[in-house]
């Protein structure tokens, strides 16, 4: 998928904030709502001033999109600083953006190609943590597929320039070599919602990932929803893959349903 890639940031978001700061400083971003680079010819940047998590008539504004990649803060009581990466969608109930029981449209290679290209320059912000995360929150309902790209996980690292411009950088350097595809890929089962057997998945193999479900949202998990995490992938999904240590009281309900799918199961 070539096209434009659209940076969706607000105001209302440190992380955001200190990323809209950086593009704009450093990486020639200019304009109001729609900024542009000379530097990077694919990218756009729409700021917003409200929350991320509804934003769910971006189509409208960028009919050409090839897909948004959010910028904003990632929050936990850890205060642990990570770099995180997810695809978005609600299994259940929708307490934070989105429609319930709605999987956002995922693009495996774009989220596997951040996160190696992060991975492979942390020397530059050795304090953090690097870690994909299950999908959750909104928004769901975008026609382009979505990524979001998360700085935390307090206010220290919102702030964090250093931090924030290694991610513009990181981000910005993969879309402008090119997107890798992925030989397969997988939707994801089981394990917590930072799944590191599946972060070492998209790292050590040639697995990208679409919609992944911790083992907190298999409950929710029927053939209806496992066809949507299926479907909604601009890649090709080949493979359903279980964290099969991680899929507690529903590991045999859940394995019948994926024998059901036809597609090849894999187990890490």
């Amino acid at each position: 998928m070539q096209g434009e890639h659209v940076l969706v940031a607000s105001t209302q978001d440190l992380a955001g904030a200190t990323m809209i700061s950086y593009l704009k400083d450093s990486l020639g971003f200019t304009g109001e709502n729609a900024l542009v680079s000379p530097h990077h010819k694919n990218v756009k940047l729409y700021v917003h001033d409200g929350s991320l998590l509804n934003l769910e008539h971006l189509d409208e504004i960028y009919p050409k999109a090839s897909s948004f990649i959010f910028l904003s803060k990632h929050k936990s009581d850890s205060k642990i600083p990570t770099l995180t990466c997810h695809c978005t969608g609600n299994f259940a109930d929708n307490p934070y953006g989105g429609n319930p029981r709605e999987i956002a449209i995922s693009y495996p290679s774009l989220q596997k190609g951040y996160l190696k290209a992060i991975t492979a320059a942390r020397q530059k912000v050795p304090e953090y943590d690097v870690v994909i995360e299950a999908t959750h929150h909104g928004p769901t309902s975008l026609k382009k597929p979505v990524l979001f790209v998360e700085l935390g996980s307090s206010e220290k690292q919102w702030a964090d320039r250093n931090a924030a411009g290694f991610m513009c950088d990181s981000l910005l350097g993969m879309l402008g070599n090119g997107i890798e595809r992925c030989k397969y890929v997988g939707v994801a089962l089981g394990g917590t919602h930072y799944p590191t057997k599946f972060n070492k998945l998209l790292l050590e193999s040639e697995f990208g990932l679409a919609a992944v479900a911790s083992k907190h949202n298999l409950e929710a998990i029927d053939e209806g929803m496992l066809a949507q995490m299926v479907e909604k992938s601009v890649e090709r999904v080949t493979h359903i893959v279980f964290d099969s240590k991680g899929l507690g009281s529903h590991k045999e309900r859940i394995m019948k349903m994926a024998e059901k799918t036809g597609l090849a199961i894999f187990k890490v």
